[in-house]
């Protein structure tokens, strides 16, 4: 099957951008085929091969363009794929990481994570997981060494989980992993998410290095707890783990008490992120370091939070309750807003207050997280590490 793109974006397409936009084709189909798909541009000449499929961005992706898709073309990526991680496949001390990218290994739509011998599919609309026998085959020839796999359903599905097991052996819960030497415990079939995000990994490492040690710190939207885990490996001298799910108060102390660090030392609070810092301010509590990693957009009773509206306002709150010389590690996986937005961001709220303040450091997203140079987009995790002094 044949589909004619626009004039206006043959260009960024002959130049290998991957994602397809609604406005990219001449013509939409009223339904989205499940086979492969020849793209042409305004001449019927061939551009590249792929698919579409309803997803959160764009509507579908290109994959090869020097010709068709099959068996083969899938186990080479895999096996490309493989290579670009074999420093990680022989790293001791970090047994998860990413093992396929997306469109940054080759296959927009696809996201596939190692947990030791365990790997989580991750897919991100209904036309690839139509392909997904194929696509599993072709998997497991280049990864034998993968003893079993569960599957994410980030697409919306009226009759589908959005998690089960895809194949092979059952994993442990919890499954423990290590990373930078420190123990994680994660469930892999326990609904979307597994109880760590795998981006953040040299982040991380660089709290279990010793960069906070001796301090105390704060850890906004904690989730499980695997920044105040690091930090407290690292040295910290207590940290604060503060986030609105109620599940996250059993997780985070899991964390602690699977790297036998006694949870009595550390405190765990289920509270609403801006009402803490009400709360801090009075108080006088203050902390040498403040850990800022929110949800792009999340949605409480009272407030709607989105990253590009309101990062300004946690950056400001963070600043009152910072100690005289404090550390901000201010962090987004907003796709939408650039490094310079956000850094213009970070910056417009620091001047707002009128503190000094220095970037000493920035991470994206590590090299597990292969990113495609023509889609820079796809490199959407930012984190600056900033010196405060009030």
């Amino acid at each position: 099957m044949n589909i004619m793109v626009t004039k206006k974006s043959e260009k960024k397409f002959k130049g290998r951008y991957p994602l397809i936009q609604k406005e990219d084709l001449l013509e939409i189909p009223k339904t989205f085929t499940d086979e492969w798909i020849r793209f042409v541009d305004s001449q019927g000449k061939f551009l590249a091969t792929g698919y579409l499929g309803k997803q959160n961005k764009g509507i579908g992706w290109l994959v090869n363009w020097k010709g068709t898709i099959d068996s083969l073309f899938l186990e080479n990526l895999f096996l490309k794929a493989k290579d670009h991680r074999q420093v990680f496949d022989q790293e001791e001390a970090t047994t998860a990481y990413r093992l396929f990218n997306g469109e940054g290994d080759g296959l927009g739509g696809l996201i596939i994570d190692r947990y030791d011998k365990f790997a989580v599919f991750s897919w991100y609309n209904e036309t690839l997981y139509q392909k997904k026998a194929t696509i599993i085959q072709a998997f497991r020839n280049s990864f034998p060494e993968i003893k079993g796999a569960y599957e994410k359903v980030r697409f919306t599905s009226d009759t589908l989980p959005e998690s089960q097991k895809l194949f092979g052996l059952e994993a442990p819960e919890p499954l423990f992993v290590y990373e930078n030497g420190v123990r994680y415990a994660t469930y892999l079939n326990d609904g979307l998410m597994t109880g760590i995000f795998l981006d953040q990994k040299e982040v991380r490492g660089r709290l279990v290095e010793g960069v906070v040690a001796g301090k105390t710190v704060l850890n906004m939207f904690s989730y499980t707890g695997a920044f105040s885990v690091a930090s407290a490996m690292g040295g910290s001298s207590t940290t604060t783990s503060v986030d609105l799910a109620k599940r996250s108060l059993p997780k985070t102390k899991e964390q602690f008490e699977v790297n036998h660090l006694a949870v009595d030392d550390q405190k765990i609070i289920v509270m609403d992120v801006f009402d803490y810092f009400k709360y801090a301010s009075r108080k006088q509590l203050h902390y040498d370091v403040i850990i800022l990693d929110p949800p792009s957009f999340a949605r409480n009773k009272k407030k709607v939070f989105s990253v590009a509206k309101n990062y300004g306002d946690l950056v400001k709150d963070s600043v009152d309750i910072l100690e005289q010389e404090g550390l901000l590690i201010a962090s987004t996986n907003a796709a939408n807003i650039s490094l310079e937005k956000y850094k213009h961001m970070i910056v417009q709220a620091l001047e707002e207050k009128q503190v000094r303040y220095q970037f000493k450091e920035t991470y994206q997203l590590p090299n597990d997280f292969r990113t495609n140079k023509h889609f820079e987009e796809g490199n959407y995790l930012k984190v600056f590490f900033i010196e405060i002094i009030k």
